[in-house]
């Protein structure tokens, strides 16, 4: 069988049914969908793109499983809670042509509930060098989610009164029972197993991961650690709330938001984020964000906020601007009565930039500091 009808086999095979693995107990037909959907948000948390036709073998199964699964509004609907990426969010696709019928395949005439003709018996099974440090665990079902379901829900809502906030990850600080968030997610740190050494001799550990959105890992501590370090931060106790002390004066929020303008270049434009301070709730504040154009006229979610006390709301405005003035967004938006504004409080910087910066501004510290946006690192002011 030559390269090309391999990969016509694999575009047929939308939920892994070829997939080799170990068979230990019986899985539903949801199951499979589930786990192999899995698999496309771990290319993308890996890569921070969804994974494209053309390329090697594993990734093309990979791009050719979610042009599937994109294609059946049933498996849409059911993988929606797992969809962490928005991989799933596409518009209606207009039929003009007999291709666009082959292809649209509205009958579902390639999907199959009955998986069981493709199980293949008495071959040996795959296994991956756990020793690569790219080794990404396969997510699966959280069985025992509702036991940890009011952790995640607790989370949430000390992040939304401010009580704990986005910090500087830092790998050797990790440990059982520590929350992180990863692309986006809410991560749990369950458990961290006993140490081995690998092919590679390095030391390294299992872990057993819980996301928010119900699934579960066995990622390895230093694949943990190596994400966490590129797109991930931890969440701590807010320092500003836990020393507070009598006669400290609660003087209101710092909030983060996202847009979730549908306009193409406030959508296209990667890590924007709002930075602001508000002396009333941060839902109050942004509930008519759609009509205001400080929010760009569109809806708006909160990322984070920092409950503060003897804080100066103009003081912290002034050191937000100068910190992150290079990364201002520069657009002109126009309100519902045709006024022009151009809002100033939306900068361009990853999260985690964010975060670090907040908890320096908190500290007084942040004087000491200037950022880098080429290189989207906080650099510390060398002493002449």
């Amino acid at each position: 069988m030559d390269k090309k009808d391999l990969l016509d086999l694999i575009d047929d095979d939308d939920l892994g049914l070829l997939d080799i693995e170990k068979k230990t107990v019986s899985v539903t037909p949801d199951d499979r969908l589930s786990e192999s959907f899995m698999e496309i948000n771990e290319f993308f948390s890996l890569h921070n793109i969804e994974p494209k036709s053309g390329g090697d073998i594993h990734e093309h199964k990979l791009a050719s499983r979610l042009k599937h699964i994109r294609e059946n509004k049933e498996q849409r609907d059911f993988l929606s809670k797992y969809d962490t990426h928005g991989l799933l969010k596409i518009e209606n696709k207009d039929i003009d042509t007999v291709n666009d019928i082959f292809e649209d395949d509205d009958l579902d005439l390639l999907s199959i509930e009955d998986s069981s003709v493709f199980n293949i018996k008495n071959v040996p099974e795959i296994k991956q060098d756990r020793s690569d440090p790219d080794f990404v665990a396969q997510r699966k079902i959280c069985a025992d989610f509702d036991q940890y379901e009011h952790l995640f829900a607790q989370v949430q809502r000390d992040l939304k009164n401010g009580t704990k906030n986005l910090a500087t990850f830092v790998e050797n600080e990790m440990k059982q029972g520590d929350f992180f968030v990863l692309s986006g997610v809410l991560i749990y740190l369950e458990k961290i197993y006993d140490p081995y050494r690998g092919n590679s001799q390095k030391i390294n550990r299992r872990t057993r991961c819980i996301y928010e959105n119900g699934t579960e890992s066995s990622v390895l501590l230093r694949s943990l650690g190596k994400r966490l370090s590129d797109v991930g931060y931890a969440i701590k106790d807010n320092v500003n709330v836990v020393s507070v002390e009598d006669g400290d004066s609660e003087t209101g929020y710092i909030y983060v938001l996202k847009s979730l303008s549908n306009n193409p270049r406030i959508a296209s434009t990667k890590n924007l984020f709002k930075i602001g301070f508000s002396t009333t709730s941060v839902e109050e504040r942004i509930k008519n964000a759609q009509q205001d154009p400080t929010y760009l006229m569109s809806p708006v979610s909160i990322v984070a906020t920092y409950r503060c006390f003897n804080m100066n709301p103009q003081r912290f405005e002034r050191l937000v601007h100068r910190f992150f003035g290079d990364s201002c967004l520069d657009i002109e938006i126009t309100d519902n009565n045709g006024k022009n504004y151009n809002p100033k409080e939306w900068f361009i910087a990853p999260i985690r930039v964010i975060g670090n910066v907040i908890e320096l501004i908190i500290k007084g510290e942040i004087v000491n500091y200037f950022y880098d946006k080429n290189a989207e690192s906080i650099i510390k002011i060398s002493n002449p």
